[in-house]
């Protein structure tokens, strides 16, 4: 096979470091080369997936208020904060040069980040099918699409990330849930900066990437530049992320909580019972209870039962049978009251989190 053409585009306006992939996608052609592009950029915003309902995803108040633009994707996934400090890695392939199999393609991608993680001294691993993972903390994920002829994979090197601000963007339910999002994100993410204890220098970090990819991908990458058609149809896709109708289509797909990683979720929801609203907040990982806290307008008596109930759910499996037995300890152990709610309003209330 050619060469692989690299766009190494340093920063660009932030809409531009979206729709400048698309554009290289939807022009390519039988004289096409495979291209990576390397591009971060100039200023923060928010990026919801393809699938996605801008009101049910993303704070567009808090948005507003603080300049960060919002624009989507014809990448699935979920709804993130970018900036700067992240540098998007976009590969933008001839459907026959990748590997058919969605896990393989992800597999290949990935291998040139974690070996670049590696190089750096930071023990990084492939985590299926799509995340790059340091000791059970994300430093990265990635997500593919179709657009005309040409396979796309994007992901990033992620030099450093801002954890408060990713927290206050997305909508969540209370501002319970917004803090216990931001801790979650605090301990399962995890980026070069932390890692390395300083922030790396950009040429060096991409002089390893580049490298790693021609020994992944047995193919020289050659520095080049975007075509006028591939620009003047990066203008076009300018314009388009920029218009509100396609800001505000209606995505069909919504997870219950948000991701931190494939491990890693956090949600809220809420019960009726006939004793008051029960509000359950929790971070899961691997189908368990990681930490959950209730609140709402029940009441239980001793004053310590809704602490011990929390206490008594960490680390249970997220299923019915589970959940029941451990609240019913908790209510035996210390003689729970709670009129007009029972032990399986309870345990109805934390299985909505499935």
């Amino acid at each position: 096979m050619d060469s692989i053409r690299l766009l190494d585009l340093g920063t660009v306006p932030p809409v531009r470091s979206q729709t400048i992939y698309h554009a290289i996608a939807y022009a390519l052609d039988e004289h096409s080369p495979d291209t990576i592009i390397l591009v971060a950029p100039t200023d923060p915003y928010v990026c919801i997936g393809f699938h996605q309902d801008l009101a049910k995803e993303v704070d567009t108040a808090y948005c507003r208020a603080h300049g960060l633009p919002v624009y989507r994707r014809e990448v699935g996934g979920g709804a993130v904060y970018l900036d700067r400090n992240q540098v998007f890695a976009q590969w933008i392939f001839h459907r026959a040069h990748l590997p058919a199999d969605l896990g393989a393609r992800f597999a290949l991608y990935v291998k040139p980040l974690v070996q670049t993680y590696q190089s750096l001294g930071i023990p990084a691993q492939y985590r299926p099918i799509n995340d790059v993972h340091v000791q059970g903390k994300k430093i990265g994920g990635t997500g593919a699409a179709q657009m005309g002829d040409a396979e796309v994979v994007v992901g990033s090197l992620m030099f450093d990330f801002n954890t408060q601000l990713m927290s206050q963007v997305l909508t969540v339910a209370s501002e319970k849930m917004r803090d216990k999002l931001f801790q979650s994100l605090n301990d399962y993410m995890t980026t070069l900066t932390k890692q390395l204890g300083y922030t790396p220098d950009r040429e060096k970090v991409v002089a390893l990437y580049i490298e790693q990819c021609e020994q992944v991908l047995g193919r020289p990458i050659v520095r080049g530049s975007p075509t006028a058609k591939e620009l003047a149809l990066a203008e076009e896709f300018d314009v388009k992320f920029s218009a509100d109708e396609w800001l505000d289509q209606k995505g069909g797909l919504r997870q219950i909580g948000v991701k931190i990683h494939e491990d890693v979720r956090v949600a809220e929801a809420t019960y009726k019972a006939q004793g008051g609203l029960i509000r359950v907040t929790a971070c899961l990982r691997a189908g368990q209870i990681e930490a959950l806290s209730l609140s709402g307008d029940f009441t239980l008596f001793p004053k310590s039962a809704v602490g011990a109930l929390e206490s008594m759910l960490r680390h249970t499996p997220l299923n019915l049978d589970a959940v029941r037995a451990r609240i019913g300890d908790a209510y035996r152990t210390i003689a729970i009251q709670s009129p007009g709610v029972t032990v399986d309003d309870l345990a109805n209330a934390v299985l909505l989190l499935k």
